[in-house]
């Protein structure tokens, strides 16, 4: 499975940015799908994560009612739409997806395929 981010960028705190992924390579209804961030110095930690028909969703508490994840199986692509960004939202932000068994997933060390990072920086 390849994956391929983009649309992340500079933007001002409380501002909006849309993450994009597209997967190729697999069937991309049968892998769940996530979105997980790097900042400089830190681990990796969970963002969101969807379902495989995109019923159920998680997220992180940093990112509850601010970010929305969501998918379009139809063009093998994944999203992130990201509202009232923080600096700490400052982050290299990896879409990722699992094949194996399961509804979602919030282990970052749980995926089998990672993209290749988008930056986001939130900053004045």
């Amino acid at each position: 499975v390849q994956l391929q981010a983009s649309g992340g960028g500079l933007v001002q705190p409380g501002g909006s940015l849309r993450l994009s992924c597209a997967a190729s390579g697999r069937t991309f209804s049968s892998l769940i799908m996530g979105w997980l961030r790097q900042a400089p110095g830190k681990e990796r930690e969970f963002v969101a994560t969807i379902s495989r028909g995109g019923g159920s969703t998680v997220y992180a508490d940093s990112v509850k009612g601010r970010f929305t994840v969501s998918r379009d199986n139809a063009k093998n692509t994944v999203y992130l739409q990201m509202n009232s960004l923080k600096p700490e939202d400052t982050a290299v932000y990896h879409c990722a997806a699992d094949r194996d068994f399961g509804l979602v997933r919030t282990d970052p060390g749980g995926y089998d395929y990672w993209g290749q990072g988008t930056l986001v920086t939130v900053s004045s």
